[in-house]
């Protein structure tokens, strides 16, 4: 049963990180979830000819009919914190990073002021520079499909390619095409650097907040690391491995193996953990009992709710 009232209002400002104060009724959830759904439809059934045009109106249509998306989602985290496992993989400026899908920029303003030459995208103008309160020379802005990106960008020009939490949103049958896209746009020693939900502990779209065990929303699919790994390789890249996340990099460095070739090997063999965790969690036939084993697990550092990737040239 799909909850309401104050119990739904509860759960939704939970999941957008909105302030408990802000004013969220349960009309206006609901009315989010009913054009949520309308929108998701359209992008499934969109085509490779028509798909930027569908895919542009659809998140214009959702940011500017539900404005409290963009003005009360908020996160206190500090950008230090809140990027560290990202910087400990980009290392030090200078160098050239593009990202795909930026919503308000904050991670790619951030790069930028960290040293980094940044080049910020966005489908729909109703996310992106606008949110910018204090720009950086060296951040550029511009707009794409997310999916081609090689018909908006010079081939073999940028050391990253980066995204957080995109790739989940992408029609699945674009997604080989992505990834060879960014595989053209990296320069030789280039890699892509990305964030998504991981299939096993969600939902993570609003069909989270309605009690659903699957996306129903503008998550279209969220994957698995096998998924992604035969994707990615099917793209042409050599070598993938999971991002160490920094609370565990932190005690392996006084362990004394913090140099990057030891952090990449971790990776490596992090990555495989994962994709053997996976495969176990695939035995338990309830999605709720996977969630919840796999809650325990990331306690321990055995399991995330994101898949956290670096995929190298």
């Amino acid at each position: 049963m799909e909850p309401r009232g104050t119990e739904l209002i509860t759960i939704y400002k939970h999941n957008y990180r909105i302030p408990s104060a802000a004013e969220v009724t349960e009309d206006m959830i609901l009315n989010h979830w009913e054009l949520e759904k309308n929108l998701t439809k359209d992008l499934l059934e969109s085509t490779p000819e028509n798909r930027w045009e569908v895919f542009e109106k659809a998140y214009t249509t959702l940011y500017s009919s539900l404005d409290w998306l963009n003005s009360f989602s908020v996160d206190s985290t500090p950008p230090l914190n809140k990027y560290e496992t990202w910087l400990g993989i980009l290392g030090s400026p200078p160098k050239k990073i593009y990202e795909v899908g930026s919503g308000k920029g904050e991670m790619i303003a951030y790069f930028a002021k960290c040293g980094f030459e940044c080049k910020a995208t966005e489908i729909t103008k109703e996310r992106g520079s606008k949110h910018i309160t204090d720009s950086s020379s060296n951040l550029s802005w511009g707009n794409s499909d997310g999916v081609h990106l090689d018909q908006f960008e010079p081939t073999a020009f940028y050391d990253f390619v980066v995204s957080n939490q995109v790739v989940e949103h992408f029609h699945p049958n674009d997604l080989i095409t992505h990834f060879q896209s960014v595989y053209q746009i990296l320069n030789q020693q280039g890699s892509y650097i990305f964030t998504t939900p991981h299939c096993h502990t969600g939902p993570h779209d609003l069909s989270l907040v309605f009690g659903y065990d699957d996306p129903q929303c503008m998550h279209l699919k969220e994957y698995t690391y096998h998924e992604l790994q035969q994707s990615l390789k099917v793209a042409g890249f050599k070598r993938i491995y999971s991002a160490v996340p920094a609370k565990l990099k932190k005690l392996l460095s006084t362990l004394g193996l913090g140099n990057e070739k030891q952090i990449k090997t971790i990776g490596i063999f992090y990555f495989h953990l994962m994709l053997m965790v996976e495969n176990l969690l695939f035995v338990i036939p309830s999605k709720k009992q996977r969630r919840a084993f796999s809650k325990f697990l990331r306690k321990i550092y055995l399991f995330a709710d994101n898949i956290f990737l670096v995929a190298q040239k």
